[in-house]
């Protein structure tokens, strides 16, 4: 018999019989020492009541109240009432006065053991909403499923203080070595969760996702239970709790099952996430393979066209066209292929960097020859255009990959070239600046809008400005910069050059400059 899943006994202990004993010993003493002291009958009544609401709350069940109550009628007509010591009674009114004792006791003792037994049903209701509580907080802070399968079993062990056994799914399949045992007792040690029986029960939980071993009628040969932990026809795990020779009652059951039903679901918040971060993966990547596509039909038909028409024409005409004229078509084809060259140099760099394949050779740079370097491949192309150069420390060192760097100058100056119009003047600064390098490029062109500036590093981007030559650009080379300076720790920034143009800033780790004297 049961009630909110609490047992009822209905036969006393031992050692309920044996405080009941106690208690009865102690309410006649004190009835004992009413009477000689001169109080009436009820007092004495009063007391033997107590002593049933004692027995109730020291107690288990309904048994030792009933019992206390009749063997209350019993004492009070043996010591109180007259003749005393026998069971006779001389007032007519004392049968009676028994029954209402009788009933009194019975109901009073009845009513104080039905509280014990709620407030130990609302204790263990909420000891089951903390563990509850923390398993669903730890499961939420859990990270990959061994670690969801290990906070499951610890929380199944800290509820029914038995040793419990998880094995989590792998491949579709029950893992065989990879496993989680917490052993508050002694039956992980004597192997009693390692035998082919066990192991049957186990992939007979997980194969059919339905409970099977000791106490299911299933594999009940085996020692432990054991639970699936599955959610939706889905089952990721099985749990095992070493039975010991004594079952769940229906509310460690219903915790337990609470407990995995809570690890099954935060496998699958995970399993979503994952499927959901893969899929985001798989749509950046076609997203982009659409835009190179797009880009490289769009931006690379003008420079080939270009090569081929020039080439066609000079294979066809060149006895027919003057020394300055074919100087000039070769001038283009020159231009146009280094432009590819170029362009196909700052693609492959973008996905060496992003892919984590390009190594970088930091070596420590003075920054005056990075600049020079970088200045004499711009100057061999660009005439209409002024580029100043201003040092305001002396010997600046920063640890860099140079040939990276003196391509992250280039790009940032062609960009300001292709963007401003001819006769713009661009103004190269380097300072030092907090344990840093700092490196702007400033140009006096129309300028970018606020809300253009946080996507033009991103990769593709090219905005609606139109290029001087009318060769739009595939949005490459601010991406590749800011990648090449992120490798190398450093930060690159774009602000507004008052009152019109573009300062594109970025900073690379100083070293201290070392002088032997």
């Amino acid at each position: 018999m049961k009630v909110h899943g609490l047992p009822r006994r209905i036969l006393p202990s031992a050692k309920d019989l044996l405080i009941t004993v106690l208690i009865l010993a102690s309410v006649t003493g004190i009835g004992w020492l009413f009477q000689r002291a001169g109080f009436t009958e009820s007092n004495i009544i009063t007391v033997y009541i107590l002593g049933v609401l004692l027995i109730s709350l020291f107690t288990e069940g309904y048994a030792g109240s009933v019992l206390c109550s009749v063997l209350s009628v019993v004492l009070f007509n043996f010591f109180f009432t007259e003749p005393r010591l026998t069971f006779h009674a001389y007032d007519p009114g004392y049968p009676v006065t028994f029954v209402i004792m009788l009933a009194a006791s019975i109901i009073t003792g009845t009513l104080a053991a039905k509280l014990k037994e709620h407030a130990q049903f609302s204790a263990r209701s909420a000891f089951r909403a903390k563990v509850l509580l923390n398993t669903s907080q730890l499961l939420q802070k859990a990270k990959d499923n061994h670690e969801i399968i290990n906070i499951t079993a610890s929380q199944l062990v800290k509820l029914l203080d038995r040793d419990v056994i998880a094995y989590p799914a792998m491949e579709g399949r029950l893992a065989k070595g990879c496993l989680y045992c917490a052993s508050p007792g002694s039956a992980v040690k004597e192997g009693a969760f390692f035998t082919d029986t066990e192991r049957a029960a186990a992939e007979w939980a997980f194969q059919k996702n339905q409970s099977a071993g000791a106490y299911t009628g299933i594999q009940e040969q085996a020692s432990c239970l054991y639970l699936p932990i599955g959610l939706n026809h889905r089952v990721y795990g099985v749990a095992g709790i070493h039975m010991a020779g004594k079952p769940l009652d229906s509310f460690e059951n219903s915790v337990a099952l609470s407990i995995l039903g809570e690890c099954a679901l935060a496998v699958e918040n995970i399993r979503n996430a994952k499927e959901k971060e893969e899929a985001a993966v798989l749509a950046k990547n076609e997203q982009l393979r659409a835009n190179l596509l797009r880009a490289i039909s769009h931006d690379l038909r003008t420079p080939l066209t270009s090569i081929s028409g020039n080439a066609a024409n000079l294979l066809s005409d060149y006895d027919r066209l003057d020394d300055q004229t074919r100087k000039q078509m070769f001038t283009d084809i020159l231009e146009d292929s280094q432009w590819l060259i170029s362009l196909v140099e700052n693609l492959l760099s973008v996905t060496r960097i992003e892919e984590g394949r390009m190594n970088l050779q930091m070596l420590p740079q003075l920054i005056e020859e990075v600049m020079e370097e970088a200045l004499r491949h711009i100057r061999r192309k660009n005439l209409d255009h002024e580029i100043s150069v201003e040092y305001r420390d002396e010997l600046m060192l920063a640890k860099m990959d140079a040939k990276l760097i003196i391509q992250v100058i280039i790009n940032i100056v062609d960009n300001a070239i292709k963007y401003t119009p001819p006769g713009s003047s661009i103004k190269i600064t380097a300072e030092k600046r907090e344990g840093a390098v700092s490196v702007s490029i400033a140009d006096t062109g129309p300028g970018i809008p606020d809300d253009r500036k946080q996507r033009v590093f991103d990769m593709f981007y090219t905005g609606d400005n139109k290029v001087a030559d009318n060769r739009r650009s595939l949005g490459l080379g601010l991406s590749l910069c800011r990648s090449i300076i992120n490798a190398h720790g450093g930060e690159i920034t774009l602000t507004d050059n008052q009152p019109h143009g573009c300062i594109f800033t970025f900073t690379l780790p100083a070293e201290e400059v070392i002088l032997n004297e």
